[in-house]
C-alpha cells in the first residue's frame, strides 16, 4: 500500500466527515498566496485557506510572532491578562468609529456570534433574534439558530425566538420596481412586516452579514443596512454586524460597514484578525458593556483572552497599518473584478458578478435569460481549475452549486491574480 493509499484509507475509516467533502490532494505546506501538495505540485489559493488568511500563508512577521509567543506566553487562565491582550484591544478600539471601545477576544467566528447575541439577550431583555434567509452565523447553538443557508434539518429545535427576513439578492428580485429592477425598500418593508407578525413582542436583536458569503456572495444595495438599522432602531433592536470575513481591509475598506455609512451596536470579527489562527472579537460601546456587565453577562472560556493569538492580531494589524493593505485591497479588487468582468463578456455560462475589494464573487448559470443554475456544472469547473492549479470556493449548498467565492490573500500580486483567471478562463473553456 502506497502512502498516498494509506492517508486516504485512514481518512475514510478514521475521519468523521463534517463537510460537503474533501479536497482530493494531500497538502504538505503553504507559503504565500500557494498551498502545496505532497508531491510538490504548487495550487494557488483563491480562498486565503478558509477565508483567513489575508496575509498569505506561513507571513514571515507571523511565524515570528508565533515562535516568540508560543516559547515566552501561550496561554493563562481566563482571569489573567497580559499586555497583548489589552493592546490588541485597545488598538481594535482605535480603528474604529466610536462608540466602539469595549473588546473582548476569542477564537472563533461563531464564539463571536454567540457572545454577541447573549449579551444583546441580557441587554434588551428580550430574546427575538432576525437574520437574512441565506446567512451564515457559525455551528454553536445561538449562531447556528440564526444561520438559514444551510444546516437545520435534523438537529431537533432550534433556539426559540429566530427570525429570518429575506436575502437582498438583486440579481435574482423577489420585489421589482415598474422598471423591473430591485425594489429593496419594499421588500424590506415587507420583510419587517412578517417580523412584526410573528414577534411576540421581544425583538432583541439583528445579526447580518454586511456581505453575505456563504449565502452567494450577496453585496446588499446601497442604501440597505442604514434603512435596515432604522427598522432596528424603532423597534429597539441592536444590529450586530458580523464581520468574521469582511473585516480588516477584504473589501478595500477597514470594514464592511464603513460604506452603509452606519455604526452597528456590536461588531463581530474573527479568521481575518488571526491571518488564519483562532482568534475573534466582539466590539460594542461603553454603555452597552456596561449594562451587560450590571446584569452579570457571563461569557467565560478556557482560550477567552488567550495571550498568544493577541500577539498576533497585533501583528497582523501592523502589516495592515504599514503596508496600507486596504488600498492595496481596493486597487487589486479593481484588477480582480475587471478580469471577471472579461470572463463574463466571453463565457455565457457567468451569469453575475459582484462583490467589492478582494472578497469577490461569480455566479454561473445554464442560461442568462431563465438565470438557471447547476451544481454539477459548478462542480465541474471547480474540479477542473484544482487539476490545473487553482483552488476556488464554491458554495456547496443544494440550488447555489454556481457560485463562487473568490477570496485571495491581500498580499497577493497582480501576477498571481492574473494566473487565477487565466486558470478559471481555461476550466470555463473546456
Amino acid at each position: 500500500m502506497t502512502n498516498s493509499t494509506r492517508f486516504w484509507s485512514d481518512v475514510d475509516r478514521h475521519m468523521i466527515r463534517y463537510g460537503p467533502g474533501f479536497t482530493p490532494e494531500i497538502i504538505e505546506r503553504a507559503e504565500g498566496s500557494y498551498v502545496y501538495t505532497e508531491d510538490g505540485r504548487p495550487i494557488l489559493d483563491f480562498t486565503s485557506g478558509q477565508m483567513s488568511a489575508i496575509l498569505g500563508h506561513s507571513h514571515p512577521e507571523i511565524v515570528a510572532t508565533v515562535r516568540e509567543g508560543v516559547a515566552r506566553l501561550d496561554h493563562l487562565f481566563s482571569g489573567m491578562l497580559s499586555r497583548p491582550v489589552v493592546d490588541l484591544s485597545r488598538r481594535l478600539a482605535e480603528s474604529l468609529p466610536e462608540p466602539l471601545e469595549k473588546v473582548l477576544l476569542l477564537t472563533t467566528g461563531a464564539e463571536s456570534n454567540e457572545a454577541a447575541i447573549r449579551m444583546a439577550k441580557l441587554v434588551t431583555g428580550k430574546f427575538e433574534i432576525v437574520s437574512f434567509s441565506r446567512s451564515w452565523h457559525g455551528m454553536t447553538q445561538g449562531a447556528v439558530s440564526a444561520t438559514y443557508s444551510t444546516g437545520r434539518q435534523g438537529y431537533g429545535p432550534a433556539a426559540p425566538g429566530n427570525i429570518a427576513i429575506p436575502t437582498p439578492n438583486a440579481y435574482r428580485p423577489d420585489f421589482v420596481t415598474a422598471e423591473g429592477e430591485f425594489d429593496w425598500r419594499k421588500q424590506l418593508d415587507y420583510a419587517f412586516d412578517l417580523v412584526d407578525a410573528q414577534s411576540v413582542g421581544s425583538l432583541a436583536a439583528c445579526l447580518v452579514e454586511p456581505i453575505l458569503s456563504s449565502g452567494g456572495l450577496i453585496d446588499p444595495p446601497e442604501g440597505y443596512l442604514a434603512a435596515l438599522q432604522t427598522k432596528c432602531r424603532e423597534r429597539g433592536m441592536l444590529l450586530i454586524a458580523d464581520e468574521a470575513q469582511t473585516g480588516l481591509c477584504r473589501t478595500g475598506n477597514w470594514y464592511a460597514f464603513e460604506r452603509a455609512g452606519i455604526v452597528p451596536d456590536i461588531l463581530t470579527l474573527s479568521k481575518t484578525l488571526g491571518a488564519g489562527l483562532p482568534l475573534a472579537a466582539v466590539v460594542t460601546s461603553a454603555e452597552i458593556e456596561q449594562r451587560a456587565h450590571e446584569r452579570g453577562f457571563l461569557f467565560l472560556t478556557t482560550h477567552v483572552s488567550d495571550p498568544l493569538v493577541a500577539a498576533v492580531g497585533n501583528t497582523v494589524l501592523d502589516v495592515l497599518e504599514r503596508d496600507k493593505l486596504d488600498a492595496r485591497a481596493e486597487a487589486s479588487g479593481a484588477h480582480l473584478r475587471a478580469g471577471l468582468e472579461e470572463l463574463r463578456e466571453r463565457h455565457l455560462v457567468i451569469g453575475d458578478v459582484r462583490g467589492r475589494g478582494l472578497f469577490q464573487g461569480i455566479e454561473l448559470v445554464l442560461d442568462r435569460e431563465t438565470k438557471e443554475s447547476s451544481d454539477e456544472l459548478g462542480r465541474r469547473v471547480t474540479r477542473r481549475c484544482l487539476e490545473l492549479g487553482l483552488h476556488m470556493n464554491i458554495v456547496q449548498l443544494p440550488g447555489m452549486g454556481g457560485i463562487f467565492r473568490i477570496a485571495p490573500p491581500l498580499t497577493s500580486t497582480e501576477q498571481e491574480l492574473s494566473q487565477g483567471l487565466e486558470i478559471l478562463d481555461q476550466a470555463l473553456t473546456e
